[in-house]
């Protein structure tokens, strides 16, 4: 019941809906009361933070320093025994392809995680994530199936389905690897929260951020002047993850390290 309130309360609290929420009652104050000076300034400033959300310049400087907190991973490090991929969106249609199951995070999260287990020979390959409600499929199960779909053998998976969240995904993933060195592959704005809670369970992994998204690479400047909702993306994922932060120092079991060069 606390999960599925956490998640519908933090919800609320990104950019669309608390933006939408905002207008509205700017909206019913111009029509069904006299404060109209009020209802005027709300839709105002609900509108204004919507167009600015949706640009690429606003939207990515927003998203870029959590992202910037640890590089991808390039190294060569002997005795890797496991490459672990936390769980993101996902569904199941089984007459889609594999891939197209895998939503939002989660498809560059599994394609690092795949490369990563190819260039350390003899790790084993982890998949976290519980089913979502009213689905018959976990999200490790669904990316395994992925990556079982583009080559990897199914002994080298293993699945943790029953973590909901990251501090369970970090409480499973420590059962399993023990004092092995391990590789940590999720999306780099997840990646400084992530970190807390493998590190709050003893642990040391090596960060192997995926799916990167602010962009500081040429755009065409048609794409930097306007608003889109690709780049209104962007700017939930950072608000998102700074909900995230907040509640989990608020919270605790988490611990919190300078990023490794």
């Amino acid at each position: 019941m606390l999960f599925t309130l956490k998640k519908i309360v933090g919800g609320l609290l990104l950019p669309l809906p608390l933006l939408m929420l905002l207008m509205a009652a700017g909206l019913l104050l111009l029509w069904l009361t006299r404060w109209q000076r009020t209802g005027k300034g709300l839709v105002t400033l609900g509108w204004l933070a919507l167009l600015l959300l949706s640009l690429q310049p606003v939207a990515d400087r927003l998203l870029a320093p959590l992202e910037a907190a640890y590089p991808t991973y390039r190294g060569q490090l002997p005795g890797i025994g496991y490459v672990v991929v936390l769980g993101g969106g996902y569904t199941f249609n089984p007459l889609w392809a594999p891939s197209s199951n895998l939503i939002n995070n989660s498809l560059p999260r599994v394609a690092e995680g795949i490369r990563l287990y190819r260039a350390n020979p003899g790790a084993k390959l982890v998949f976290t994530g519980a089913a979502a409600p009213g689905n018959p499929v976990s999200s490790a199960s669904t990316a395994s199936g992925v990556a079982q779909s583009l080559g990897v053998p199914a002994g080298d998976i293993i699945v943790l389905a029953a973590p909901r969240d990251t501090r369970q995904e970090a409480q499973s993933v420590a059962a399993l690897v023990g004092k092995t060195p391990f590789l940590l592959v999720t999306s780099a704005n997840h990646m400084p929260r992530a970190m807390g809670f493998f590190r709050a369970q003893g642990l040391t992994p090596i960060p192997a951020p995926a799916n990167q998204m602010a962009i500081n690479s040429p755009l065409n400047v048609w794409e930097k002047v306007l608003p889109s909702p690709l780049w209104l993306g962007h700017a939930d994922r950072a608000w998102y993850e700074t909900l995230g932060r907040a509640w989990q120092k608020l919270t605790g079991g988490a611990t919190h390290a300078d990023p490794s060069p």
